[in-house]
């Protein structure tokens, strides 16, 4: 019964912590706003959290969770390995479109980032989320071109992904992210 209680307190602070981090910003968000977000006492988090830093860190392993169980979903339904490669762009478009409470600012996990200090262990997460997702467009593009086209395509699809990403959260709508999907279908149309 202890147990059920402990997870489903962690439950509730990592879905607070994540509406507050996103709309707030982690600096901004104190551990007060989270627990009264939470509707648990403070004490519960320093139960399930060792600090804030471990909390964060929870949160951007979540967002990485989520992401990769949208993409999944999506490349499910891929026939070849291009559609692997636009299934991470529709991933990307289904997060921003996910209803947000103060609307769509970008990627979670590089606004987090953003406010990291160089060598946190979450922003050493970010990293290797983005390398994961690069690797991933690697992995589909390799079946479809020389691994040096491959390679290099991906980078770019890369740079693509993530400018699109920064536009649309400034623009508060998956419009761009749309258009890069377009524009990566070209690209690797022509491979």
């Amino acid at each position: 019964m202890a147990e059920s209680r402990t997870g489903s307190a962690r439950t509730r602070l990592l879905d607070a912590a994540a509406r507050l981090f996103y709309a707030r910003g982690v600096t901004a968000t104190g551990i007060d706003a989270i627990t009264n977000e939470a509707g648990v006492a403070k004490m519960s988090l320093y139960n399930n959290f060792a600090s804030k830093d471990e909390l964060v860190d929870a949160y951007i392993q979540a967002r990485h969770e989520e992401w990769l169980g949208l993409y999944q979903q999506r490349v499910a339904e891929a026939g070849s390995p291009i559609d692997g490669v636009l299934a991470v762009f529709d991933a990307y478009i289904d997060h921003a479109s996910l209803a947000y409470d103060h609307g769509f600012r970008g990627c979670g996990l590089l606004n987090a980032a953003a406010e990291l200090p160089v060598g946190a262990p979450g922003r050493e997460a970010v990293r290797r989320h983005k390398e994961q997702v690069e690797s991933i467009l690697t992995e589909h593009l390799t079946a479809a071109a020389p691994a040096d086209v491959a390679i290099a395509t991906a980078e770019q699809l890369s740079f693509l992904l993530e400018g699109a990403m920064s536009r649309a959260g400034l623009d508060g709508t998956p419009e761009r992210l749309v258009r890069a999907r377009e524009m990566a279908a070209t690209v690797v149309g022509s491979l």
